[in-house]
């Protein structure tokens, strides 16, 4: 993990105002750097996976995540600034590759991050990372409480049964590893309800269950095989969630969201 974060924007000026307030509302001093890619020569883009520190201060349940796309126009001594909340990693991840950044590029490597602890969770969070546009989020909520836990509620634009879909993860710090797991729902107030109650297993998505199961299952047994021989059939972005240890808000906070 690398806490250092420097745009090198000094000479450079924002090419409008959406650009100069998002760079005036982020406080790099309270952002913890998880992964970080730039590109070469010249550096002209820049893309950024963080944890906000201050959101943890701020109204309960606010996404801790944040991700940050620069891109600079040397030429011209100008760059664009972007940034979006998310509660899990993945979620960051796809925002971050619909801008341009390769998945691999970002990814959450290493010691620092828990690992998934089934194959579901990678088919899952790899189907977050490269669903380009196909997801609205609706809601979010995070909690560094027991359950330790952060939720996405979407609406699926390629689903044609129970398009509210909610994707749910939680963190066994004790394990080391995070599950991530697809819920599917006629409307949001009946996936609200499932929140608020939590007293049935969460709905699986009809697809899994259709001609489209054999798909979503075949996926998960190659990530298995994949796992099983050392390699991955896909960036393994994994490890999305920083193990808990004495530095507990900023490694919990970063729920390895990740996911």
């Amino acid at each position: 993990m690398n806490d250092i974060l420097d745009f090198g924007l000094d000479a450079l000026s924002p090419v409008d105002d959406d650009s100069e307030e998002a760079m005036e509302a982020l406080w790099t001093g309270d952002l913890t750097v998880l992964s970080q890619h730039h590109t070469t020569p010249n550096g002209s883009h820049s893309f950024v996976l963080a944890h906000d520190r201050s959101v943890a201060w701020g109204i309960p349940g606010e996404p801790q995540l944040v991700a940050i796309a620069v891109a600079r126009d040397l030429r011209q001594s100008a760059f664009t600034f972007e940034t979006s909340h998310h509660a899990t990693a993945s979620f960051a991840q796809n925002w971050l590759a619909e801008r341009g950044c390769p998945l691999e590029r970002i990814a959450l490597r290493g010691g620092d991050y828990i690992e998934p602890a089934d194959d579901l969770t990678l088919q899952v969070k790899q189907q977050i990372q490269k669903s380009g546009t196909r997801y609205e989020v609706l809601d979010t909520y995070t909690s560094d409480d027991n359950p330790s836990e952060a939720w996405t509620l979407v609406n699926d634009s390629q689903a044609t049964q129970a398009p509210v879909r909610l994707f749910y993860e939680e963190w066994n710090h004790d394990a080391g590893t995070y599950t991530m797991r697809e819920g599917a729902f006629p409307d949001v107030g009946v996936a609200q309800t499932w929140l608020d109650e939590r007293s049935e297993p969460l709905p699986e998505p009809p697809e899994y269950s259709d001609h489209n199961g054999a798909v979503v299952r075949a996926r998960i047994a190659r990530i298995a095989l994949s796992r099983s021989a050392g390699t991955s059939p896909t960036p393994q972005t994994g490890l999305d969630a920083p193990r808990a240890t004495a530095e507990a808000p900023v490694q919990r906070a970063v729920q390895g969201r990740l996911l």
